[in-house]
């Protein structure tokens, strides 16, 4: 079933999101994390365009200030089947916190298919 769910997303295009701390602080992680998922047999494209999730202005009270970040998410990673991040945290600020832009099929398909790493190979590789 494992190679089976594997084959099949294979023709996925897979979005990575490296988050802006792992990028300035663990950037090994956000490698291992890419390296790991071709490994899989993924197709994987990182957009260069990509910045941040949001979470730091929204955790300081800044959530409005936020909405162009989301939005420059959302339109980074909108083209992809699945967004995959080594972050559970800003997985989740993308799933509960892009709530506050105009809820389009863009911005609602792209909430619902970015995953954690381990959410994604465990609940969707492993179906």
């Amino acid at each position: 079933m494992y190679c089976r769910m594997i084959e099949i997303l294979s023709n996925k295009n897979i979005g990575l999101f490296i988050p802006c701390y792992i990028d300035q602080f663990y950037p090994q992680v956000g490698i291992a994390t890419l390296e790991l998922l071709q490994k899989l047999g993924l197709d994987v494209h990182y957009p260069l365009e990509q910045t941040c999730c949001g979470q730091p202005l929204a955790n300081s009270g800044s959530e409005k200030e936020a909405i162009p970040v989301y939005k420059n998410f959302v339109g980074n990673f909108s083209r992809f089947d699945y967004v995959v991040s080594p972050s559970g945290s800003c997985v989740d600020h993308v799933r509960e916190h892009c709530n506050i832009l105009e809820q389009s099929d863009e911005v609602e398909r792209v909430r619902k298919n970015t995953f954690e790493l381990c959410e994604f190979i465990v609940d969707i590789l492993n179906g």
